[in-house]
């Protein structure tokens, strides 16, 4: 069970990661150069790679990855709701993003709440 709880938050943010890549993709389509899509790739990636790098450091101290994805979250629903007409549909759109971070960041609790215990363990 504790290997299952140190891996699950790091899976669900490489797949999250993956998830939010793929919004991206769609500078592909339009019209430009090919050097214009790929810059337009890298900055609509540049919060994916703020978390990969997140992701990095949370391997081994879990809390940033508490208090990281759970920002990105909070900070997420507040634009959607901020710039939408209909603050219903914005909380509802928001989950799809930012439900998986406040997930992961809660998973990461778990696991660093887990370290912690062991560590008492350990010492007593």
């Amino acid at each position: 069970m504790q290997k299952l709880l140190y891996f699950l938050p790091r899976i669900l943010s490489i797949l999250f990661l993956c998830f939010l890549m793929l919004f991206s993709l769609d500078v592909f389509v339009m019209e430009g150069t090919l050097l214009e899509k790929i810059k337009g790739f890298f900055i609509h990636n540049i919060p994916t790679l703020i978390l990969l790098v997140v992701l990095i450091i949370s391997w081994k101290y879990e809390l940033v990855g508490v208090v990281v994805f759970l920002l990105a979250a909070i900070f997420y629903i507040v634009m959607t709701v901020r710039n939408a007409p209909n603050i219903f549909m914005a909380l509802s759109w928001s989950t799809v993003i930012a439900g998986p971070a406040i997930l992961i960041s809660f998973l990461f609790f778990l696991n660093w709440k887990n370290k912690r215990k062991q560590r008492k363990k350990r010492m007593v």
